[in-house]
């Protein structure tokens, strides 16, 4: 998600309904500050145009379920409320976080979730990755309340897909992806060296499939060429880039932290992003956060020497479809 610092929204509410629907926030009251899972786009009219595809709005109602029941408990117990609105009618093709006072808000719009290439398995990382802005913990945007784009996906896939794929009722969530299986061999493979155990290596495989569904998203927006996993983005930044970065690195980024061994119950931290994640200096070669994004701060051994800029700049394409009056994904 792009960070939006000063955006003004209307109040939203809490719909805990399967299958209820309300409109989009008005900009029009709160000072708010607003991340969203895509850059901007204006791909509001993709659904209507594509045809049937992506999720259907039970399939959608329980993807948003599981995280209400699984992380709504976790937020209340440090005295803040999670907040969904199931914006299914809405045919933005993005999803978005905020902040407002203790509410931990998150705006699921339906025009995502019906895109052809999202399965349940890839809207639950979308809600992931919003939920990793207020979860995630360093680095963050400057000055703000928000964990970066980065950080965001690998929180996604580090923590919280862990406690999603670990509950049961999301055994049947749809998650196959056209295309995915030659990539699924080289992930899977590097789940069985990662894990022991059958379910974690289950886990780690569904959330790197999971992450293909959302990346061929990204993919088509940004013009970007197809991600692979096994062709990780060789580019390494000088300094930590914020913002979202391109295809293949976000692949790499869902990859790692799905093959990150820190108990996924070790939270992150506001201030050391050693805390809860894997670092090479706690004797991890595995699981990192890619340097296609992330500069380790000088305390922490680097595996690999910068050599690339340490802002990556948007195409062309995906530069032409960004809308100023939105910020997403």
């Amino acid at each position: 998600m792009s960070k939006r610092s000063s955006i003004v929204l209307a109040a939203v509410a809490l719909i805990a309904l399967a299958g209820a629907t309300v409109t989009a926030p008005d900009a029009s009251s709160v000072n708010m500050r607003y991340t969203s899972f895509l850059p901007p786009n204006n791909l509001q009219n993709r659904i209507s145009a594509q045809g049937a595809g992506g999720l259907t709005q039970d399939q959608y109602n329980a993807v948003i379920d599981r995280m209400t029941a699984i992380y709504g408990p976790l937020v209340a117990a440090q005295g803040d409320v999670l907040v969904i609105n199931r914006l299914w009618s809405d045919d933005t093709v993005n999803s978005s976080a905020e902040r407002n006072g203790n509410q931990y808000i998150i705006n699921a719009y339906g025009g995502l979730a019906r895109d052809a290439t999202i399965t349940q398995d890839g809207e639950a990382l979308v809600l992931c990755h919003e939920m990793g802005h207020n979860l995630g913990g360093a680095p963050k945007y400057p000055g703000d309340w928000a964990s970066d784009e980065g950080e965001a996906d690998y929180f996604a896939t580090t923590k919280c897909l862990h406690r999603i794929f670990a509950d049961a009722s999301t055994a049947q969530f749809t998650h196959s992806f056209l295309g995915a299986d030659g990539n699924m061999a080289f992930a899977r493979a590097a789940c069985a060296q990662s894990y022991k155990g059958a379910a974690d290596r289950a886990v780690c495989a569904r959330s790197a499939q999971a992450g293909l569904s959302v990346t061929a998203l990204f993919q088509e927006l940004s013009g970007d060429p197809a991600p692979h996993f096994n062709t990780p983005d060789p580019s390494v930044v000088t300094q930590t880039f914020d913002d979202h970065p391109g295809t293949q690195c976000r692949l790499d980024t869902y990859l790692q932290g799905a093959l990150c061994t820190k108990p996924y119950t070790v939270g992150m931290d506001d201030n050391d992003p050693a805390v809860g994640a894997c670092v090479a200096s706690q004797g991890y070669s595995v699981g990192l956060r890619p340097r296609c994004w992330y500069m380790p701060p000088p305390t922490e051994p680097s595996l690999t020497e910068p050599v690339a800029a340490a802002a990556p700049t948007a195409t062309t394409t995906l530069a032409s479809l960004r809308s100023d009056p939105f910020k997403g994904l």
